[in-house]
């Protein structure tokens, strides 16, 4: 018998009244969703504005950026992420102000905001979208944004000055493919790119996966030994063809991009490697990864860089190897693992070594006026307001254009540390 059918009036009364008070956080939440864009959207205006009195328009993603690194030191957030959402502010606001104001009204959510915006975007006529915006929210306000994406992308044909055609060719040139990190050592890998390639890619996939549980049973007799799921196979064959298969499809003549090989930095604590408990490894120092796959990168690596840590506070003492290149920058990049603007994950290695007090005028180029910072806010630094000062101890503390100051430290190194015995 289903646990509901045993419910007491009383139990049905206190569910009732659970749903009216979720709807009504709901609804206040999605008010205070869209305040929050409202802001933004001014923010982006006043940047641009900003940057027309300035240097012109040409000026204006410098000057958003500075602006967008006051908000996000502020918000202790990445400031890649309040540019990206204050421009998304300034089309919702501007461009779709009816689903706007039925977000602040607690109609719809972001979620049923995101997809209609995102479904209208290549609509350009104001008056177009308007009545767009209108047919799709008629239907929004009673289904899931999931549902909503599929009949406002249909609404949004009918009003579209350009074909599918013209509009696919233009978002080929956003291809792309990056990764995100999760928790327990394991990342995803993101690829946007034509519908049809994806799923071409996935059916493939698909259909090699099906057909090594079929061979697998054939060779058991009916007794399969392969145990893994569909999606496990289909995973193991991606890797399997994106790390060892060949560029067939675009290579050059003289096969050099079949040469190319993935470079990536690992850091070891040698009590780990040798199995005697200590932290984990990491990759890049950004993710954790499993021992058995450190090991056998250890193994296989032709030279490692040894990094001596203080075996109490865990700084960086020194970086070496048997012939140690460019000692400096790999002591430096151990220091500061990634770039060094307030909230940036971006990895030291793929960063720039600024001189914090510029070469030009006299700074040295020693670990004590130098920091890695990616080359976004390398140019911040270097071209807005904002500006930084070495405290020592690898601490640096940067200002803003308005004048608050954040003190940005070093990640602690992947590593062993000792403490006193308390006797």
């Amino acid at each position: 018998m289903n646990g509901m059918s045993m419910a007491t009036s009383e139990d049905m009364a206190n569910l009732d009244a659970m749903v009216s008070s979720l709807q009504a956080v709901e609804k206040t939440l999605q008010g205070v969703l869209a305040a929050r864009d409202g802001l933004l959207a001014i923010a982006n205006r006043l940047a641009m504005s900003i940057a027309e009195r300035g240097g012109g328009i040409e000026d204006s993603d410098l000057t958003l950026r500075a602006v967008a690194a006051e908000l996000a030191t502020a918000l202790r957030v990445s400031d890649r992420t309040v540019q990206r959402r204050m421009v998304a502010a300034e089309v919702l606001v501007e461009r779709f102000p009816q689903v706007w104001q039925a977000q602040g009204a607690g109609l719809i959510t972001a979620g049923h905001a995101r997809v209609i915006v995102d479904a209208g975007s290549h609509i350009d006529d104001d008056a177009a979208r308007a009545a767009y915006a209108a047919r799709v929210l008629e239907f929004a306000q009673d289904e899931s944004p999931n549902r909503v994406r599929v009949i406002a992308e249909r609404i949004a044909q009918q009003y579209q000055s350009r074909t599918l055609d013209e509009r696919h060719e233009d978002a080929r040139g956003r291809r792309d493919v990056w990764v995100t990190d999760g928790p327990d050592a394991m990342s995803e890998l993101h690829i946007y790119g034509p519908s049809v390639l994806i799923h071409g890619t996935h059916e493939r996939l698909t259909e090699m996966a099906k057909e090594l549980a079929r061979a697998a049973g054939a060779a058991s007799g009916g007794d399969a030994t392969d145990r893994r799921t569909l999606g496990q196979r289909r995973f193991d064959l991606a890797m399997d063809l994106l790390l060892s298969g060949a560029p067939t499809g675009h290579d050059t003549v003289d096969g050099l991009l079949g040469s190319i090989s993935a470079q990536v930095a690992i850091t070891v604590p040698v009590t780990t490697l040798m199995g005697a408990g200590g932290p984990a490894a990491e990759l890049s120092g950004r993710a954790p990864m499993d021992l058995a796959s450190a090991r056998a990168l250890a193994g296989a690596a032709a030279g490692w860089d040894r990094i001596l840590t203080h075996p109490v506070n865990g700084g960086v003492l020194s970086v070496d190897r048997y012939r140690p290149p460019e000692s400096l920058r790999r002591r430096l990049q151990s220091r500061d693992q990634r770039c060094r603007f307030p909230g940036c994950g971006m990895p030291a290695r793929d960063s720039d070594l600024d001189h914090t007090r510029d070469a030009a005028f006299g700074g040295e180029t020693s670990e004590e006026n130098l920091a890695a910072l990616c080359r976004r806010h390398h140019v911040l630094k270097h071209q807005t307001p904002w500006h930084v000062v070495q405290l020592g101890d690898g601490l640096l503390e940067w200002t803003s254009p308005t004048g608050r100051t954040y003190v940005d430290r070093p990640p602690p190194p992947n590593t062993v540390t000792f403490t006193e015995p308390p006797f």
